[in-house]
């Protein structure tokens, strides 16, 4: 990565958008996002941010979205935390505003392409990514490869059938939220200051993670799963938990040398969508 360019990683809450040169974050900017605003007013404050950092000197964009999204016509589809953002030709209007070729994908795609080139992912051939914040995404790293299947829309384990909804209102920040009527950062603040109900909280998360985790293994069978997200800095408030739910997996030996571990680069997600522009 020779070129300057900017990696720019939407969220449910936040905006991180970062300057990257050889590699490396040389600068980066946070930016809260509206959620509840109109296209209109979320897409002004969404240039206002890159107008903030942008310089003459970068020659291409890259988008993680948490949508589906179309990478060819340049579309995302159905942003799940930005309701106003049904269909949404985010492509054409970076590219007529700031005059630069921009690659679009799925936000947890980028993670995932990032611990690839930059990050743990780099000792794995097949590994999963997994963003655990304001919800759940997957990205999935196949022969050294991203697997985007069709729409960018391979990984939505969130949307799958559990309990009496979906697997991301138990994998994610909406599990607090609902049952505990406090944020994950709040309960995880208590939790480390000894709190018994914030700690039973985490128990309770770490136990539905693992059956998250459980249907990943049994479809994907990877040699690693690599957790980035607000969420997974608690990771040893739930780790117990989780292993425990692991241990009805059905096929023991083929996790026997299983890796479950947390990210260590910040900017990770940032980097793997400056790598669209490569």
């Amino acid at each position: 990565m020779n070129n300057i360019v900017l990696g720019i990683d939407i969220g449910g809450t936040y905006l991180k958008i970062g300057r990257v040169e050889n590699g490396i974050i040389t600068n980066q900017t946070f930016n809260s996002v509206d959620s509840k605003a109109s296209e209109e007013a979320t897409l002004s404050s969404f240039f206002e941010a890159i107008d903030n950092i942008i310089s003459p000197d970068v020659t291409a964009i890259g988008i993680g979205v948490p949508a589906v999204v179309d990478p060819i016509a340049g579309i995302v589809y159905d942003v799940q935390n930005i309701p106003s953002w049904k269909e949404v030709a985010l492509r054409e209007l970076v590219e007529q505003r700031y005059k630069l070729p921009v690659y679009l994908n799925n936000d947890a795609n980028c993670f995932a392409l990032g611990e690839k080139i930059f990050g743990k992912g780099r000792n794995h051939e097949n590994f999963i990514g997994l963003t655990i914040g304001t919800g759940i995404g997957m990205g999935i790293i196949i022969n050294n490869a991203l697997y985007n299947g069709i729409l960018c829309g391979a990984g939505e384990v969130g949307m799958l059938p559990y309990k009496d909804g979906i697997m991301e209102e138990y994998s994610s920040s909406f599990f607090f939220s609902k049952n505990y009527h406090q944020s994950a950062e709040e309960l995880s603040r208590s939790a480390a200051k000894g709190d018994e109900n914030a700690l039973q909280a985490y128990t309770e998360f770490g136990l539905h993670l693992g059956e998250c985790i459980k249907s990943i293994l049994y479809m994907y069978a990877p040699e690693a799963i690599i957790l980035g997200g607000s969420i997974s800095k608690s990771f040893p408030l739930f780790k117990e938990s989780m292993e425990l739910s692991l241990k009805s997996f059905a096929y023991q030996k083929q996790i026997e040398d299983l890796k479950i571990e947390t990210s260590n680069y910040e900017g990770v997600a940032i980097l793997g969508a400056a790598s669209l522009c490569i």
